[in-house]
């Protein structure tokens, strides 16, 4: 929890007040009971109508002021819990957009969903009840307890009994139940990847009528979490029924003890009365207790969660005096290896590449050939295991990241758009693009030719994932987004598979001759893709095959030219 508490500073008032208020209604909770065992012995026993109406008035002020506390504490509890899970939600999604590729390999992307929400709302309510419950509860206890002593020390002796008692039941059973919680937390990650995957895919599953599939998928992943809860809730649901057990045990024997007392005249009935209210307050903060405990145990569940993120350092660390500024887009491989974090065998072997500044480079290889990862080698998306990738004549690892990822644009093979307006889409790449910039950039990519089509034009509304747009559609615009942020380097990796070989043609045409300053790196699945470049690389099975141009690579090439004829008889035979 050191890690966590820095982060309630900016409601620390609150979270102080909250207690206060809490502990002053306790106050008016035991001085309610005290006043109306006076209304008993003193107003009813000597008939004192006037006396009996004064405590009552007196009473029903305590109360309105212990509302009045109670209703403040609330208040301060909510701003202090609730803020302070906001406060970790956003330091746990700052670690999150820290992250490597690397470390976003180790946490899906349910799991973290979780955390964000579920994990980050219960330690809310966590530090809410301990601001109030969890004050509350133990000095409730203890100031009906001296009350009770107060009252007759003898008849208080039963406590030494029926407290330890209730501590031994409430810990053995909330020790069962503690590894129940993570396990809850776990298994709502399994519901949650399943629903991102079944959403994402709903169209998918329903081309294939795979409806019924996927809902017993769900079912069986449901039904585990919720026979978890139940064997959780199971093990609670114990406390209540034996507290109870407890309380009418302990009022019965009072009853009994005190009622001989009043017989002997050591006992007022008004004070067996009051006895009997703090016995059942006592009672009362030990429920109070035992689930404040509960929720503790899903706090504290939820926190090691959050830690574990909080707690794993990026692969990427920059030094300490980074440099920001690219003196060109030259880009170099030095004897490069690479293997994915917890593999045993490397995916790159002995990489050896240079592209000059303003160079276009093809990629092209079978599925599987490790091309997508030697191009993420460039902005850092995964550092190397051997060897250098040096842009600029500088070795990567020497520059801010921030200032290289700028300079670095990268087109992945997921075309992604986010939620807003084109205009807003395009000024990702930079905030203060103007309208006639991301006009320019659009006609670059062949995207304005659909754009300028639309009444509203760059106010046109992408939906979530640009599931308004096609898949070429989504292509060029974010091409476009990429080109607008002026790089020295721009990498598409297999960006123009959804568009027509027409416009493919065209924007290939675009970086040859328009862009001549920026360095293109092309990952193509289509031979007719990068023929243009002026070198292209061959992958083969993590290693560069060949490298040359269209014509060199045909002669010399058997992997470009088995991929080159069969895509030729394909076009023959359509």
């Amino acid at each position: 929890m050191k890690k966590l508490l820095p982060y309630m500073k900016n409601y620390i008032n609150y979270a102080i007040l909250s207690p206060i208020f809490m502990i002053l209604e306790v106050f008016t909770d035991i001085g309610v009971p005290y006043l109306m065992s006076k209304i008993v012995d003193i107003g009813i026993a000597n008939k004192d109508i006037q006396y009996v109406f004064k405590i009552g008035v007196l009473m029903v002020l305590v109360s309105l002021i212990g509302i009045v506390f109670g209703i403040l504490s609330a208040h301060c509890g909510a701003r202090a819990g609730y803020g302070f899970a906001s406060e970790i939600r956003y330091e746990t999604f700052k670690k999150v957009e820290s992250f490597s590729f690397a470390n976003l390999d180790k946490f899906s992307v349910s799991s973290l969903v979780t955390r964000l929400t579920n994990d980050c709302n219960t330690l809310g309510q966590v530090t809410m009840m301990s601001l109030r419950m969890g004050v509350r509860a133990p000095f409730m206890m203890i100031f009906a307890l001296i009350m009770s002593i107060r009252i007759n020390s003898s008849l208080a002796m039963i406590f030494a009994v029926v407290i330890p008692l209730t501590a031994v039941v409430i810990t053995i059973l909330l020790s069962k139940a503690r590894p129940l919680f993570l396990e809850i937390q776990n298994k709502v990650d399994r519901v949650n990847s399943i629903i991102k995957e079944n959403l994402a895919g709903i169209r998918v599953i329903k081309s294939f009528n795979r409806q019924d599939h996927e809902e017993k998928r769900f079912k069986e992943r449901n039904t585990a979490l919720r026979d978890t809860a139940l064997e959780a809730i199971s093990i609670i649901i114990f406390i209540m029924p034996i507290l109870n057990l407890i309380i009418y045990g302990t009022i019965m024997a009072v009853l009994w003890y005190g009622g001989q007392m009043i017989t002997v005249g050591e006992l007022g009935s008004g004070e067996l009365i009051l006895f009997i209210t703090y016995i059942t307050q006592i009672m009362v903060a030990l429920m109070m207790m035992s689930m404040f405990f509960m929720q503790l145990l899903r706090g504290i569940a939820s926190k090691d969660r959050i830690l574990e993120v909080w707690n794993t350092d990026s692969e990427i660390i920059e030094v300490d005096e980074p440099i920001f500024e690219l003196s060109d887009g030259s880009v170099k491989f030095e004897n490069v290896n690479f293997r994915y974090p917890g593999s045993k065998y490397n995916v790159l072997n002995d990489i050896n590449l240079d592209i000059k500044s303003g160079e276009v480079v093809g990629i092209i290889g079978s599925t599987g050939s490790s091309k997508s990862t030697l191009v993420q080698l460039i902005p850092r998306l995964y550092d190397v295991v051997d060897g250098a990738v040096l842009v600029g004549g500088k070795n990567v690892k020497e520059y801010d990241i921030k200032a290289l990822r700028d300079q670095v644009a990268f087109v992945l093979q997921k075309n992604t758009l986010f939620s807003g307006t084109i205009r807003e889409n395009m000024q990702w790449g930079r905030e203060d693009a103007t309208d006639e910039e991301i006009i320019q950039i659009l006609k670059q990519a062949q995207a304005w030719e659909f754009v300028s089509k639309y009444e509203d034009g760059l106010d046109h509304w992408v939906e979530q994932g640009g599931s308004n747009f096609s898949g070429g559609q989504k292509q060029r615009l974010t091409i476009a987004r990429a080109l607008i942020k002026n790089p020295k380097i721009i990498i598409l990796d297999d960006s123009t598979s959804a568009v027509d070989m027409t416009t493919d043609a065209k924007i290939q045409k675009i970086f040859k001759e328009e862009l001549t300053d920026v360095t293109t790196i092309i990952i193509g699945q289509r031979i007719s893709s990068i023929k243009h470049a002026d070198k292209i690389l061959v992958m083969h099975e993590g290693r560069i095959e060949s490298i040359g141009n269209h014509d060199t690579l045909l002669k010399e090439s058997s992997v470009y030219r088995e991929i080159y004829e069969s895509q030729e008889r394909g076009v023959v035979g359509q």
